[in-house]
């Protein structure tokens, strides 16, 4: 299987769940947009406006990387609202509107972009100093699909936490483009 037909649905079908999930939390929590936005799962992590612009910011980062391109100004304007959206977090306007940016550039890429050696190497530096020095493979495995469903996930945990409902049938959406007709249960 190749990086781009790995990664670029999963990073797409992703993001469009956690949109979803976003209008429903605007359906159900219409006066806590500023409350939700600004809500953590502990103190010392970020708050659900980070945790969105930081999803969009580990899909972009694995295709640049990928692609053994820098990162262009988008990545860096998103890490810049992530690291700050503690104080300005926005509205779910802003956040979705993110996201459509991501499944857009996502959707603009070749169908082989980010088709490279798996064994060729990528050194992924840190903000506190730390590199790993990773094949491409490795990279794509344990680095850049983690660490896009961890952000994923914590944007769920957060809005589950704070009385959304959703469900695994809001995770999995994507599933039922797959389901074998006449295998759905009765409702």
């Amino acid at each position: 299987m190749s990086f781009t037909n790995l990664l670029v649905p999963t990073y797409t079908q992703m993001l469009k769940a956690l949109s979803a999930w976003l209008d429903k939390a605007q359906a159900q929590s219409p006066d806590r947009e500023e409350a939700l936005l600004s809500a953590r799962l502990a103190p010392d992590m970020f708050p659900l406006a980070t945790q969105i612009r930081f999803a969009c910011v580990q899909a972009l980062e694995g295709v640049f990387r990928l692609k053994g391109e820098a990162f262009p100004a988008a990545v860096e304007q998103l890490l810049d609202e992530g690291r700050n959206a503690g104080e300005r977090p926005g509205s779910f306007a802003d956040a979705k509107a993110r996201i459509d940016q991501t499944v857009a550039m996502l959707d603009a890429l070749a169908p082989d972009a980010l088709d490279t050696d798996p064994d060729s190497m990528i050194a992924h530096a840190l903000p506190m100093g730390l590199v790993f020095d990773l094949t491409a493979e490795q990279y794509a495995r344990d680095w850049t699909l983690p660490q896009f469903y961890f952000h994923v996930m914590i944007v769920y945990a957060i809005l589950r936490s704070n009385g959304v409902e959703l469900g695994k049938v809001d995770y999995v959406a994507h599933m039922f483009g797959y389901l074998r007709p006449g295998t759905m249960p009765p409702q």
